[in-house]
């Protein structure tokens, strides 16, 4: 398999991956038990990391349906995407959204003052934003949820955006 290696091998990304295969196992044997029986055709490590995979999903689905609700509430707010309940296994864990009175950079200044890290912008979707309407008004400001972040710091970011 190395007679075509161009160089040296990607050591630090062999590594990576090995302990992201790992850690991703563990959240299935220590959080994913709600999920086996979703995962009846495989075993061992993989099922595992199926059952990590789906406590995962079902995980961040329930903060972002927090999020997309407490943005939704805010006065002049305009969220971008899915905002069904119903369809938010159909969207990744990302809220893009806008607020009439203040300009994504000052949102995301202001939520980065309190440690909260966001991004604003047009994230390299120019295309979008141009047809969104918005790419003259600076783009959108978009958060993105993982399974690590706490119902806490989701209540701390909205308090940050009402109080605006």
């Amino acid at each position: 398999p190395f007679k075509f290696e161009t160089g040296t091998l990607n050591h630090e990304g062999i590594a990576g991956a090995a302990a992201a295969i790992n850690y991703l196992a563990e959240v299935g044997r220590t959080c994913g038990a709600d999920f086996a029986d979703k995962c009846k055709n495989f075993s061992g490590r993989s099922l595992h990391l199926k059952m990590a995979m789906a406590a995962i999903q079902n995980y961040e689905r329930q903060f972002s349906e927090k999020l997309i609700a407490g943005i939704q509430a805010l006065p002049g707010a305009k969220i971008f995407g899915i905002t069904e309940s119903s369809r938010l296994l159909q969207r990744t864990p990302t809220v893009s959204f806008r607020m009439q009175q203040h300009p994504p950079s000052a949102i995301a200044e202001r939520l980065g003052r309190e440690n909260i890290y966001v991004w604003d912008g047009n994230f390299y979707a120019l295309e979008v934003t141009k047809r969104l309407g918005v790419e003259e008004q600076g783009g959108i400001v978009r958060i993105g949820l993982v399974h690590y972040n706490t119902e806490a710091e989701i209540a701390r970011c909205l308090r940050v955006l009402q109080e605006l």
